[in-house]
């Protein structure tokens, strides 16, 4: 064959392929086996291989290739990933539209009603039509890039596929000109970039022959395919996630800007998103359908909940969207969740089992938490065996004894929870719980101070205590040491390898090589871990000496107001008073923490090791001294927390609520009744021009 004819057989190759994928993963029907798919496939890569001049990124054979990945880079999604508010009975889905009818009382109250997928959310970003970047949802405002991952799911285009335009006009899309619509959605997808998001999950079936193949190996079971799948999208090695065998449907569809934010030919609901997404050569779930009404809503989740065992894949509820996409953005967002978008979740799964024991576990502060020890059941996709009780308070509470039934529930992602004790299948075996008087880890007595439920061991020296303590300090909020965990740091300790936090940056590769859990490369990691912690933002280093009351807020108003750990270390109490948003309590614990001979020593430790907290630059010129501000709607050049710190640094005080002491409003996209409240009052208000020309 030559080589211009090679070319042409690739390109023809390629577009049936294609075609074939399409009609196979969107439209639930093939032309030709599976066998001859794979045939034509085997084909084009055999012409690559000796043509490798006329390989594309958007070939069907590129979905696997390259080198495992090092780690993953991160994303920033330009616009946020939000998450969800849940509910779980009609009554509650019939207050969420009664708050957003009020709300917004001029909108359209349609539904596109949407099963909800148990897998893991994912974006992906086309440019010129063709894959660029696909992201895990991360925070909601940063993921991670996983793009090699998810070009190995079939049903995910390498290239996005141009509708007709006899199929846009075949469409519900009841306004416009279909000419004009096709020319928009054509030029978008050719020289445009788009953002689709959807769900990656995998199938009942695949879950089933991926444990069996763990099973032959006798490798360890995944729990269920929810976990399997994310697991699978966060594999550095794509020919791992390739094995998984993951599926996907989109369910949102993104534009580049366009007037009003919208095609105005006619686009104008979450439902015509759907049929785009489709037309596009991605599938979107076929159970999916349009309510005119709640009761519609009601009746969708009721159909779904019954079939749900018979659905090829795990499902916990469906999505209720506002269909009117002006409505929808009109809605706007409460704290990281649309209001114009709910999950009505499945009812709360519950198992039966026994309480077997209780164990009081010591948490860093010396708290004493009870939790129960069962026979193992499954619920919810997992196996159970551990339940925390809380305090004496809840036990007491619940009426519970050792011995007793119970009904454990596990609603969503929840922590398992005890809800009731099943008394009458009592035997008359069961045994009273007792309130410890003794620590369980050191043997010290324990108090409870009146008014409080919190039973604590006060020994400073307690091992329970120092675990957690350290445990919190390498945590990711705090020290962010990656690779040192809760079982990790038990290990070092029991090998007499660290005491305290300070003992940690001593580490060297040697000391870790002959643990059980680590080799060579592992080692190596951790101490790479360890020295890029050696110069933490301060904040993070104040959160992470776990002193009582001290969040990870506080840390951040201390460290802006102080700039210095030394600062922090010798502030008197006054002063620490003076703080932005700490009371006399928070200011009291500082004080004492900074004033204990053995917190000192421990500070000096880690700074004799090479700790370096970052100092905070603190402006001279704070002219927000003694102004209070209050914060509404949605801001599009930082997030409401950096609009804070900012208003903070320049001697500024945030309220949550207006009053006739609030001096500025600040006013985002979509403010709430806090706006209106300030213009009767007559307060001023300032758009987020405005306010960021103040920060300067």
């Amino acid at each position: 064959m030559i080589k211009d004819e090679a070319k042409k057989r690739i390109e023809k190759l390629r577009e049936g392929i294609n075609r074939y994928r399409y009609q196979y993963h969107v439209l639930d029907k093939l032309e030709i086996s599976e066998a001859a798919l794979d045939s034509l496939k085997h084909e084009l890569f055999k012409l690559e291989q000796e043509y490798p001049e006329f390989i594309t990124s958007d070939s069907p054979t590129q979905r696997v290739g390259g080198k495992p990945l090092p780690e993953f880079k991160k994303v920033t999604h330009k616009v946020p990933m939000l998450s969800m508010e849940d509910v779980f009975s009609p009554q509650e889905l019939t207050a969420w539209l009664t708050r957003i009818e009020r709300h917004y009382p001029n909108g359209h109250f349609d539904f596109y009603a949407e099963v909800k997928m148990d897998g893991l959310a994912v974006s992906l970003i086309y440019k010129n039509g063709i894959l660029h970047t696909g992201s895990t949802r991360g925070d909601g405002k940063v993921g991670e890039d996983v793009t090699q991952n998810l070009k190995t799911i079939e049903a995910i285009p390498l290239r996005l596929r141009v509708p007709s335009e006899s199929e846009i006009r075949k469409l519900s899309f009841p306004g416009g000109s279909s000419a004009s619509l096709y020319l928009t959605i054509t030029n978008a997808i050719e020289h445009g970039e788009i953002e689709i998001r959807g769900e990656a999950y995998m199938s009942k079936k695949t879950f089933e022959e991926l444990n069996y193949e763990q099973k032959k190996k006798g490798e360890e079971l995944f729990a269920n395919p929810r976990n399997a799948a994310a697991g699978a999208i966060r594999q550095l090695d794509p020919k791992i996630s390739a094995s998984r065998r993951l599926s996907f449907f989109g369910y949102a569809l993104l534009f580049p800007p366009l007037p009003e934010g919208r095609i105005k030919e006619g686009w104008e609901t979450h439902e015509q998103a759907h049929e785009l997404i489709k037309l596009f050569g991605i599938p979107v779930n076929s159970e999916n359908k349009h309510c005119k009404t709640l009761d519609d809503v009601v009746q969708f989740h009721e159909h779904v909940y019954k079939k749900r065992e018979k659905l090829p894949y795990w499902t916990d509820g469906i999505v209720a969207v506002i269909n009117n996409d002006a409505t929808f953005e009109r809605l706007g967002a409460v704290g990281k969740a649309p209001r114009g978008m709910i999950a009505y979740k499945f009812p709360a799964q519950q198992a039966t089992t026994k309480v077997k024991e209780v164990r009081w576990q010591v948490g860093r502060t010396g708290a004493l938490t009870p939790v129960a020890v069962m026979d193992p059941v499954f619920v919810a996709g997992t196996t159970v065996q551990h339940a925390t009780l809380h305090n004496m308070d809840e036990i007491e509470r619940l009426g519970l004894k050792i011995g007793d039934t119970v009904i454990l529930e596990k609603a969503g992602d929840i922590i398992p929870k005890i809800v009731k004790v099943l008394s009458k299948l009592r035997t008359g075996h069961e045994k009273i719980i007792h309130t410890p008087t003794h620590c369980p880890a050191c043997g010290s007595k324990v108090t409870r101070a009146e008014g409080e439920v919190a039973i604590v061991c006060n020994k400073k020296n307690c091992p329970a205590k120092h675990l957690e303590n350290i445990t919190h300090f390498v945590s990711k909020k705090a020290m962010d040491i990656d690779g040192l965990g809760y079982k990790i740091v038990e290990q070092l300790m029991n090998a007499g390898f660290i005491a305290t936090p300070a003992d940690i940056y001593k580490l060297t590769k040697s000391d870790l090589i002959d643990l059980e859990r680590f080799g060579e490369k592992s080692a190596e990691n951790l101490i790479a871990a360890i020295n890029k912690a050696r110069t933490p933002q301060l904040s993070r280093f104040i959160f992470a000496l776990g002193i009582k009351h001290v969040g990870e807020e506080t840390a951040v108003d201390l460290a802006n107001t102080f700039g210095t750990l030394k600062k922090i270390r010798g502030a008197a109490l006054e002063e620490l008073e003076a703080v932005p948003n700490i009371g006399e309590v928070v200011a009291r614990s500082l004080h004492e923490y900074f004033s204990d001979k053995h917190n000192q020593k421990l500070i000096d430790d880690l700074l004799d090791a090479g700790v370096r907290a970052e100092e905070v630059h603190i402006r001279r010129h704070q002219p927000f001294t003694g102004k209070t501000f209050v914060l509404t709607g949605g801001l599009e050049t930082m997030t409401r927390d950096e609009a804070k710190e900012k208003i903070r640094a320049l001697g500024g005080d945030i309220s949550g609520s207006v009053s006739k002491n609030t001096d500025y409003v600040v006013v985002g996209t979509d403010p709430g009744d806090k706006y209106e409240k300030a213009k009767k009052l007559g307060i001023k208000t300032l758009d987020e021009k405005t306010f960021r020309g103040m920060l300067k």
